[in-house]
């Protein structure tokens, strides 16, 4: 079975290229929200944009480059987003400096709640591609920049333990279908703790 193209056919320039492009994702992104992966077909998101189908191919080989757009869309925010927060938490003591951290983590889920859990769990079925690889490892950068600002040994390896903990709390309860973003953050928040043996 050949490997779905996650890559855009071409990046839009001018206005209405760009228009068509955004009309796109953001029709992808409410069919993922309201009616669940089923119902995502490149003719559906066609419809939906506004768009024809020819249109849209003229831009994405298919609809798991137009998930997988939307996806590295949803990355980069939360890279900025932990940009930010790290900044932020430069100036505080370190456990709320760790509750703004993963507050900053989970952002994405208070915006638009449905579409980032469908995207988390359409990211589980993509292979991962060069971009999302390199805005996930920048990510677990920002980590290791925290921690060893507070001095914790071995940084390197705990950023990625504390990614994969987080990542793979994160994962199941969506998959269970919690919606309390306050309640997992709570959760994350003392798992992390416990792990780097910090209370203060």
């Amino acid at each position: 079975m050949t490997a779905p193209q996650l890559e855009p056919r071409k990046t839009p320039i001018q206005g209405r290229s760009k228009a068509t492009c955004d009309a796109v994702l953001e029709a992808a992104a409410r069919i993922l929200e309201e009616e669940g992966r089923a119902a995502l077909t490149t003719n559906r998101i066609a419809e939906r944009a506004g768009v024809s189908v020819g249109s849209l191919y003229q831009y994405f080989p298919g609809k798991e480059a137009i998930v997988a757009e939307l996806i590295r869309g949803m990355r980069r925010d939360m890279v900025e987003l932990l940009r930010a927060a790290v900044e932020d938490a430069s100036s505080q003591a370190f456990r709320p400096a760790v509750a703004t951290l993963l507050a900053a983590t989970l952002r994405h889920h208070t915006d638009r709640p449905a579409l980032a859990r469908a995207l988390e769990r359409e990211e589980e079925d993509l292979p991962i591609d060069a971009e999302t690889q390199a805005l996930k490892s920048e990510l677990r950068v920002l980590i290791v920049r925290f921690l060893d600002r507070w001095g914790i040994a071995d940084a390197e390896r705990c950023a990625f333990d504390l990614v994969a903990m987080c990542h793979g709390m994160a994962a199941a309860a969506i998959r269970a279908g919690e919606e309390d973003v306050d309640d997992l953050a709570a959760r994350l928040q003392r798992a992390v703790l416990g792990y780097l043996g910090r209370s203060v």
